[in-house]
């Protein structure tokens, strides 16, 4: 593709409303920077998956990788073109500038890089003096050569093309005419974007916006920037060059990259929209940002970080009394925007901090109504407190509380069930094995019912026979699986005798719950929070209790 059908090709997709236009770049490497995360290894199948993503979100440019570097991103090229019909993004392909000494016409790497197919290319060139002599091994002039006739090549080619001047802040550092003399090589050889590389990731914001603004005055070239999260500025690094006149930002979902990762997309584009006012993704692509960052986070097996801003699940989340009382008044009191403009949701926490506010928003976002019955909520401020004081927490179990809050202002639980007595039994075997066993004895409507059933521990004993029993009259139960089990022993005087904390995790296919346990050890505390999960997960399916 030729950069005239490139840039006729994007007048058309903003004609027909899908790509923001050209004056500004979100660039995502998620791809190639961050699978550099360690515990990151992403397949083919995985790459295409997080390539949907990302252009469906809407960013500019997707850089998919090193092509002939490795088979696995070569496939990526080959598949990604032939499965994936892109709406808002570009396919980018990674390499490096030519070797020295030679001629990049006849370079194997930057020929692999042409054969991806992809219309973009994004070239690694050197910008720091000492890399150039130690690292490649030659003279400053070659490095510049190298730059030059890579970028004009591709160019000749109808590539597009940006250059990632690596190392550039400590290079200009070391030796600033140099580094802005690889800017000017690359910009004045046909690169569109050059952009300014804090790879070691030790800038500050103020440093940063210094040195952006000095190199595009002085040189005259469309710079982007690329920030390493090393002093946790990455973000605040990249606004920063936006402030001082950069137009292309290199990205990564979720913050993945190297050793602590890179510049997070989504707070990114959450500020250059919400704060900057630059439409930087098509027209309603904002509002998904929470469910495509939890969807990629799925893809590379990594759970979604909770305190994330902007689609954190606990980035609009609310436990002060004080700011519960607030928000009820007006929500933006206490939140620097609607937490819908990014897909996200406030949430109040309930727990010993909890006031009538708390509880009352709480309730309503549970959908259950109390009304201006202050009486009730009162009582379920003290129950809370109450509650805590024994190791219970609600914060983090919305089930176990809809539960107590029912209980409250319906006058008492679903009585799906009624337990009569339970016991747990684990037996050593002579080989040093273990045998789990439980016996559940529980009334559903008039029935007894005495159920036995072993379990990979007791705990999964327990669960096995109270589902077993349940299903014979509630089939809905068989879809119920526990997929989240959490302990924790709480402090206490008395050692062995200190309480138990049970947190587990329900689901039923299409969605989840939380429920809670505590008790003076680990079996007791389940077995509560078990129950919790049976009652809510019947309560939630719409189902009648049997009499």
């Amino acid at each position: 593709m030729t950069t005239n059908e490139a840039n006729e090709a994007a007048e058309e997709s903003l004609r027909d409303g899908l790509r923001v236009d050209d004056s500004f770049h979100v660039f995502d490497t998620t791809l190639r920077d961050g699978a550099q995360r360690e515990g990151i290894n992403l397949t083919v199948a995985d790459k295409l998956t997080i390539a949907r993503h990302l252009d469906e979100f809407g960013v500019g440019f997707i850089e998919g990788g090193w092509p002939g570097a490795n088979p696995r991103d070569t496939e990526f090229f080959a598949r990604a073109q032939q499965e994936i019909s892109f709406r808002n993004a570009q396919l980018v392909a990674f390499g490096a500038t030519r070797r020295a000494g030679g001629r990049a016409a006849e370079d194997p790497q930057v020929r692999a890089l042409l054969e991806s197919g992809a219309p973009v290319i994004t070239l690694v060139a050197k910008s720091h003096d000492r890399h150039v002599e130690l690292a490649l091994r030659t003279t400053l002039d070659e490095n510049l050569e190298m730059v030059r006739d890579t970028v004009a090549y591709l160019r000749e080619q109808g590539r597009r093309v940006f250059v990632d001047c690596e190392h550039f802040f400590d290079g200009y550092r070391a030796n600033p005419e140099y580094a802005k003399a690889v800017v000017r090589a690359a910009s004045e050889s046909g690169a569109d974007v050059v952009i300014l590389c804090d790879t070691n990731g030790g800038m500050l914001p103020a440093q940063i916006q210094a040195v952006v603004a000095t190199v595009l005055a002085d040189t005259g070239a469309r710079l982007g920037i690329h920030a390493q999260d090393d002093t946790g500025c990455a973000v605040a690094n990249t606004l920063a060059a936006v402030d001082a006149g950069a137009t292309h930002v290199q990205c990564t979902a979720n913050g993945y990259g190297e050793r602590v990762g890179n510049a997070n997309l989504f707070p990114v584009v959450a500020a250059l929209e919400l704060k900057y006012g630059k439409r930087v993704l098509p027209q309603g692509a904002l509002a998904e940002m929470t469910r495509i960052s939890h969807a990629i986070a799925e893809v590379v097996n990594l759970a979604p970080s909770t305190h994330q801003p902007y689609v954190g699940v606990s980035a609009f989340a609310h436990k002060a009394g004080l700011h519960a009382s607030a928000i009820k008044v007006d929500p933006d009191l206490y939140q620097h925007i609607d937490p819908g403009l990014v897909g996200n949701r406030i949430r109040m926490l309930v727990s010993d901090m909890a006031g009538r506010a708390s509880i009352e928003l709480k309730g309503k976002e549970l959908g259950v109504d109390l009304g201006d019955d202050r009486e009730v909520v009162a009582r379920v401020v003290e129950r809370v407190k109450a509650r805590e004081l024994q190791g219970y927490t609600y914060e983090a179990a919305d089930a176990s509380f809809e539960l107590l809050l029912r209980d409250e202002v319906e006058g008492g639980p679903r009585d799906y069930f009624r337990i009569e007595s339970y016991r747990a039994i684990i037996e050593t075997l002579k080989d040093g094995t273990h045998a789990n066993g439980a016996t559940v004895k529980f009334w559903v409507g008039e029935e007894r019912i005495i159920v036995s059933a072993e379990g990979n521990g007791p705990v999964n004993a327990l669960d096995s026979a109270l589902l077993e029993g349940l299903e014979r009259f509630y089939p809905q139960v068989a879809k119920f699986e526990l997929v989240d089990y959490k302990v924790r022993t709480l402090e206490g005087k008395h050692g062995t005798a200190s309480t138990t904390r049970v947190l587990i995790t329900t689901t039923d296919g299409t969605g989840e719950w939380t429920t809670v346990g505590a008790g003076p050890n680990v079996i007791e505390a389940s077995w509560e929070a078990l129950q919790d999960a049976y009652t809510y997960g019947l309560l939630r399916a719409g189902t009648q209790p049997l009499r």
